[in-house]
């Protein structure tokens, strides 16, 4: 595979090519039919699945395309409607309608002739599935969305003022490259005033939205919520237990590694105490590295580095730029963050991130062309379940892809030197995610395991794991109170409860799929790309068994691996 197909899109063969839809009753009779169909045999459940997914996709197209619309452009009202009008006007029928066709699936006597192996994987998400969708959280579902998206309008609008300018949180970030420390302070210290200006209202949104997921889980049910996530999530590979035991091995393997990576950086700086805003700025004083110029320039270079891995890789980023579906730049009146979003009507996905010329934007940009080689590998797979594989594996698709290309990085850099400093960055900042993922899952393990807690006794909590889980070397004195909500910059926990220790576990992976790499060389890709092909039509460990890798995170292993990365960081 060299090239893409002329086309990936979908091809209708249940619904007529011109429909289009705007309201609920558009498409009740196409679910209605399905509802009624008659399922005799194994044969005809498949095409009722197959029938079902092209419905599903279609919708879940226009679903995502509205999101996508939402986040690039915050303030505008018309866009906003859209959305919403989507979640509240449509969305709560979907939930309905589906949760009937679910059961109707799983109580079909047909069933029982479908090839099981087979459909293993759908079917345990399907169960997990119906298990959660209450006929009576229907609406507190619906409330719950769109009370989440109150986090991208709050924080979006974020901006300091520098110098007579006004700079997105994003742009003032990169000025923390600077050599001038003063200057560096003096961001930082905006950044964080600017956060906690608006600390009041996510904390209103955060009480907010703990008490609304608890309710939901225990009308589901459940005790709490973290219990009910990690259903929903249909994380049948691995436990609570064992993700806390993971953060143990965090602390024990790769906590050492930040702290001699604080200590090289505060002796060659030259400073008596590391502060945090001493952390980006290169060792040698050299100027911040600008490996791109704008979004398009990012794009090109970023073509031209896949290219060199594999040329499928570039043609799928090609495809991307072609249609448009690509907004880079970052701007006031976008959401923060970035990502990948996967069209499943289209089949070309759409990157969205907040670009400001950094090194930590490049690795982003390489970071979601991974997710979107994903999302073409898995374009052809016949249900659109397979095509929501789960984040353990996503984020193996996109880290691996960032250490791929990250031994072609000189289309960025002029010099060998800026190269180096470059890889070193990634080093820093793949060994310094460690004990923040850490953080960020043990924080929500709590939190949703202690219903009812008070302000204080979470900050109580975030306080002692953020001190246990943090890098010994760097002073946070005087910024005691900003300290206390640096958890609200984790667009996670307000968005995606529980999406978070996946980065951990994937990275590990990454990792596993890079040491591959060097030791076999174009059977890595191969594998990695078979892997990814297979979407989520088979459970995590056969998907990393495929990928030439292991699906573990035992203290021996997250040894071996930090130990692998120490020795290719010692290399430079």
């Amino acid at each position: 595979m060299s090239i893409l197909p002329a086309s990936v899109a979908l091809i209708r063969r249940y619904i007529s090519a011109d429909f289009k839809f705007t309201a609920w009753d558009d498409l009740a009779p196409h679910y209605t039919e399905l509802l009624n169909r008659t399922l005799e045999s194994a044969a005809a459940i498949e095409q009722w699945l197959i029938d079902k997914s092209e419905l599903d996709s279609i919708v879940e197209d226009e679903s995502r395309w509205r999101y996508v619309r939402l986040t690039c452009y915050t303030n505008d009202e018309t866009i906003k409607k859209s959305y919403t009008d989507f979640v509240t006007d449509i969305k709560p029928h979907l939930i309905e309608v589906r949760t009937k066709l679910n059961a109707k699936l799983l109580n079909c006597p047909s069933l029982a002739d479908l090839n099981k192996d087979k459909y293993a994987t759908f079917l345990a998400g399907l169960e997990a599935s119906v298990k959660l969708q209450e006929e009576k959280n229907i609406e507190q579902l619906r409330n719950l969305e769109l009370k989440e998206q109150e986090y991208g309008s709050i924080t979006g609008n974020l901006s300091i003022e520098h110098e007579g300018k006004e700079l997105t949180l994003p742009e003032a970030g990169n000025l923390l490259s600077e050599n001038d420390r003063n200057l560096r302070e003096t961001i930082y210290r905006k950044v964080q005033a600017a956060r906690l200006a608006v600390a009041p209202q996510l904390e209103d949104l955060f009480d907010d939205l703990v008490q609304r997921r608890q309710e939901i889980a225990e009308r589901a049910g459940f005790a709490n919520y973290r219990d009910y996530r990690m259903t929903e999530l249909v994380r049948v590979d691995y436990t609570p237990e064992d993700c806390m035991q993971f953060h143990e091995s965090i602390r024990k393997s790769f906590l050492p590694l930040v702290n001699k990576l604080n200590r090289t950086r505060k002796e060659a700086l030259g400073l008596d105490k590391l502060r945090p805003w001493d952390g980006e700025v290169d060792l040698n004083n050299a100027a911040p590295l600008k490996p791109f110029i704008d979004g398009k320039d990012l794009t090109d270079k970023t073509i031209t580095c896949l290219k060199q891995i594999d040329p499928y890789f570039a043609a799928c980023l090609q495809r991307m730029q072609e249609m448009n579906h690509l907004d880079l730049d970052s701007r006031k009146g976008k959401s923060p963050g970035g990502y990948n979003m996967s069209l499943p009507e289209c089949n070309v996905p759409f990157i969205f991130m907040n670009a400001a010329s950094s090194v930590r934007d490049l690795i982003t940009m390489v970071h979601e062309s991974g997710h979107a080689v994903h999302s073409f590998l898995s374009a052809d797979l016949p249900l659109r379940e397979y095509k929501d594989y789960p984040s353990e594996i996503a984020e193996v698709a996109s880290m691996s892809m960032e250490l791929f290309t990250m031994e072609h990085w000189q289309v960025f850099f002029e010099n060998e030197a800026d190269y180096k400093r470059a890889k070193e960055q990634q080093f820093q900042r793949i060994i310094t995610i460690f004990p923040w993922v850490a953080i960020i899952d043990r924080y929500q393990q709590w939190i949703y395991t202690h219903p009812g807690h008070s302000r204080d006794e979470r900050l109580a909590a975030w306080q002692e794991i953020f001190t246990s889980f943090s890098s010994e070397e760097v002073d946070y004195s005087g910024l005691e109170e900003s300290l206390k909500y640096r958890w609200h910059a984790q667009i996670h926990l307000f968005d995606y409860p529980f999406y978070y220790i996946e980065y951990a576990i994937a990275q590990l992976g990454a990792i596993a799929m890079w040491k591959q790499w060097k030791e076999k060389g174009n059977e890595a890709i191969e594998n990695y790309k078979a892997a990814l092909k297979l979407g989520y039509s088979v459970g995590l460990p056969a998907l990393f068994e495929r990928a030439g890798i292991r699906f573990d995170f035992s203290p021996a292993y997250v040894q071996e691996l930090a130990d692998f990365l120490e020795a290719e960081m010692n290399k430079l």
